[in-house]
């Protein structure tokens, strides 16, 4: 597929196409949802710039996983962006049980290597680690206007909510490793502190 024509003004009173031909509202559910998928896309992209520019950052591994995630987001926007009943799966690739899984598998790979946490952790210490938390708190976003979405379309497939709800965690245990890696001492939430005093 070529994209030859870029802008075609067919948005401009509030409305778009779906993949397939269907004409929606920019303020639709099923807009959010993926709009929202198409931010933290963006977010991961900077999130995988910013780690590029670090040289305590060895590993490489993580590179190849942000990279594939990213895709893995551009299928999920894509199949968001196609009503259910139009879905080939033959043809169109969709997040999947096993994509899934990679996930799963690379959280338990960090923390076998994580000091277990005493408190929560604040966003903070490094701006690569800031990155991770706001990208972990758009993925949760998308995730809560993907329930809205599945209430009140019951046949969105659950495995698209499965996965940004497992990214988020992946986030999670991403901006600890980011902290590790790069010295940064983890920003603990002071549950006990003094009250604030006013002058």
């Amino acid at each position: 597929m070529r994209l030859t024509k870029i802008y075609t003004k067919i948005g401009d009173k509030g409305g778009t196409t779906l993949a397939s031909g269907e004409k929606i509202s920019k303020a639709a559910l099923r807009l959010e949802a993926y709009g929202t998928v198409d931010e933290l896309n963006s977010w991961m992209g900077l999130l995988r710039d910013q780690i590029k520019l670090q040289p305590e950052f060895q590993t490489h591994w993580l590179d190849q996983s942000l990279e594939r995630i990213q895709n893995e987001l551009f299928d999920l926007g894509g199949e968001l962006a196609t009503p259910t009943k139009h879905l080939n799966l033959d043809k169109q690739r969709v997040v999947s049980a096993e994509d899934v899984a990679s996930l799963e598998q690379e959280i338990d790979t960090i923390n076998e290597n994580m000091p277990p946490l005493a408190n929560f952790v604040l966003p903070g210490g490094h701006v690569c680690n800031s990155t991770a938390h706001i990208a972990r708190t758009v993925c949760r976003r998308a995730e809560r206007e993907l329930v809205r979405l599945r209430i009140d379309e019951p046949d969105v497939r659950g495995e698209t909510q499965i996965y940004l709800n497992r990214l988020s965690d992946w986030l999670f245990v991403m901006g600890r490793l980011i902290s590790q890696q790069l010295g940064c001492p983890e920003v603990l939430w002071q549950q006990k502190r003094p009250a604030a005093t006013r002058k």
